[in-house]
């Protein structure tokens, strides 16, 4: 079986140092640059399962670094984690608007990055649309392409996006929990703010618009159709 790729993306090399050591000794094969133009060059050779990027670098932030990656066909569907100390809810929601996938903290605890990565890998291996396509009123998804056609006009979402909303289309009228979404998208072992869910779905009412998505107050949220 071969190894997972992890491209690890920060203008620390100390940094780099540490997480690639520890990387390696759980298996992974790991790739690091030092800013965001480097690591997009990287990542186009050798096509990695993650990405780590940190957010401030020079030449080419994280944050463009991940438009750039997700305007890739070849690595859209690469998990992105920013590493950064800033933990601004401003931070997060521009984080997420670019793409990302998840936030890991800085300062960096070795055990908590290698379960978090450990997560986010295993979460991308079992979430996987059962049928490619589904389309409720006027909304479709192609979940082979990571497409979404609304009313015709093709729109590519973040990855967490496209996830949320596959859900919420699986079975319009349901109602479901803040409790299940999370689990669902992100998955048990990823740590995500409180204000994650709400995010991507203002993200969602912005882009597909405001008639679908219903918010019932204290429990979740559903489609209609």
């Amino acid at each position: 079986m071969s190894k997972q790729k992890i491209l690890l993306v920060d203008d620390e090399q100390d940094i780099l140092d540490l997480l690639s050591y520890n990387l390696e000794k759980e298996g992974y094969e790991v790739y690091t640059a030092h800013n965001g133009l480097k690591g997009l060059e990287v990542a186009r050779q050798v096509i990695p399962d993650m990405i780590v990027l940190d957010v401030m670098m020079p030449e080419m932030d994280g944050m463009e670094a991940c438009k750039e990656i997700r305007d890739d066909e070849r690595l859209k569907h690469v998990i992105v984690a920013f590493l950064t100390a800033r933990n601004e809810d401003y931070s997060q929601i521009a984080g997420f608007d670019s793409g990302a996938d998840d936030y890991i903290a800085k300062p960096i605890k070795t055990r908590v990055f290698i379960s978090r990565v450990k997560a986010l890998l295993r979460r991308n291996e079992t979430v996987r649309p059962e049928a490619p396509k589904v389309e409720q009123a006027g909304i479709a998804i192609d979940k082979d392409r990571y497409v979404v056609f609304k009313e015709g006009q093709e729109l590519t979402l973040p990855k967490k996006e496209f996830e949320l909303l596959a859900l919420l289309l699986s079975q319009p009228g349901r109602v479901f929990t803040r409790d299940f979404i999370l689990t669902s998208v992100w998955g048990n072992d990823v740590i995500v703010g409180d204000r994650t869910i709400d995010v991507h779905i203002r993200k969602l009412r912005e882009k597909l618009g405001d008639d679908h998505f219903k918010t019932i107050k204290g429990v979740g949220y559903k489609f209609e159709a």
